[in-house]
């Protein structure tokens, strides 16, 4: 099969399989009211996702089971079980059955991600960061469908929301299938070693290339959570308390947060033409800059907010592939899959701390500047990737372009 066309059947697959993801997220206003949840506690309907998604990669990353069981039958068998597992929050009475689902549903969606990574890699080795961005763009896309599904229908109708995200997920897992193989150069996963890992974590390239990543991480998943609670506060602030804005704040986060495939495809694009350290740099600058000027626009026509936010939305994740890029470059050949694991799970369990931290600077401050504070991330990983390249290993980055 010819690897475009592959590429095309495994982006539909994933941007299906992964609309689990959000899907509690996008009817939570719903489920709160329903549960008698308090901000903080709703934000454990995305925390818990993150934390089982880290679970999941850590195991499947052990046990290799990427090689075990053929990459593809894994991503299929894996959205089958986020599909039952989202099912089981829309039959939950409350929050904890709810948690609990929302656990498995990041544990399973952890056999999805990155096998469907190394599928894409399997396929191709020119153009590989293309192919891999427009990866993470269809994930991006995927991710924000259930914001699109909740604008469609009325609030009471939240089950309705993830009932479809099950579905899509479960087609997703069989569209898979339709993909031959893991590809012609599919190679063995390399196994995670728990001992290698403070030798990977005093590597000072390495180190930088993960500083840079958990800066991206602090403000990416705190943006994608919270973006149509922010959006909700901005209208209600021109509007009045009283105006109905769900689906409206619905609908422009599926676009303001699927507007990331734009910048997933962008920074795949151009990672290996002007170097992996100046794509993450701008994007990082440009997001950062965004998160501190959205305070300014909040309370605006939409006109003036939504043309920053899409600015955002593109540039929050367009950076997104190519930390994991740049530490598969920089780290030792036999430990590349131990430090991508550990990459991930860092990053993953720091965003647990920025989503629920953001509601609890929103009730100190108002919504219209906390969003400011996750601006932290994107300066930090800035500093880190300028100073990853002053470095000698930089040159191992993108063949030399850094």
């Amino acid at each position: 099969m010819n690897p475009r066309r592959v590429l095309g059947i495994l982006a539909i697959a994933e941007l299906l399989a992964m609309a689990p993801w959000f899907s509690a997220s996008a009817v939570s206003p719903a489920l709160a009211r329903v549960w008698q949840l308090s901000p903080a506690t709703t934000a454990w309907l995305t925390i818990s996702v993150q934390l089982g998604f880290v679970v999941g990669a850590l195991m499947s990353a052990t046990f290799t089971l990427a090689d075990r069981v053929s990459a593809r039958r894994l991503v299929a068998g894996s959205a089958a079980l986020a599909a039952l597992a989202t099912l089981g929050v829309a039959a939950s009475s409350g929050i904890t059955m709810g948690i609990a689902c929302r656990l498995l549903t990041g544990a399973a969606l952890a056999g999805v991600y990155p096998p469907g990574m190394k599928i894409a890699a399997g396929w191709f080795k020119e153009g590989r960061g293309l192919a891999i961005g427009i990866l993470v763009g269809a994930l991006t896309l995927g991710s924000a469908s259930p914001h699109l599904v909740r604008w469609a229908v009325t609030p009471s109708a939240w089950r309705i929301v993830l009932v479809i995200a099950a579905v899509s997920a479960l087609a997703g897992g069989l569209l898979i299938l339709l993909v031959p193989s893991d590809g012609p150069f599919a190679g063995p996963s390399a196994p995670f070693s728990l001992a290698a890992a403070p030798r990977i974590l005093k590597d000072r390239g390495v180190l930088l290339a993960n500083l840079g990543y958990l800066g991206h991480m602090w403000e990416l998943y705190a943006m994608w959570t919270w973006i149509a609670v922010f959006i909700t506060a901005s209208e209600h602030a021109r509007r009045g308390a009283d105006a109905d804005v769900a689906g409206l704040a619905a609908l422009v986060t599926f676009a303001v947060v699927g507007s990331g495939a734009i910048g997933c495809w962008l920074g795949g694009k151009y990672a290996d033409r002007w170097g992996r350290t100046l794509v993450t740099c701008s994007a990082m600058v440009v997001s950062g800059t965004c998160a501190i000027m959205v305070g300014l626009v909040f309370g605006a026509p939409l006109l003036a907010l939504i043309p920053l936010l899409f600015i955002w939305g593109i540039s929050v994740v367009a950076d997104s592939a190519q930390f994991s890029a740049a530490v598969s470059e920089l780290a030792p050949r036999d430990y590349v899959g131990t430090a991508l694991t550990l990459q991930t799970s860092l990053g993953f369990l720091l965003t647990c701390a920025s989503i629920y931290l953001l509601p609890k600077v929103a009730a100190a401050i108002g919504w219209q500047w906390s969003m400011s504070v996750l601006a932290i991330g994107p300066a930090l990983g800035v500093w880190a990737m300028l100073a990853l390249r002053r470095r000698p290993e930089a040159l191992q980055l993108a063949g030399g372009a850094r």
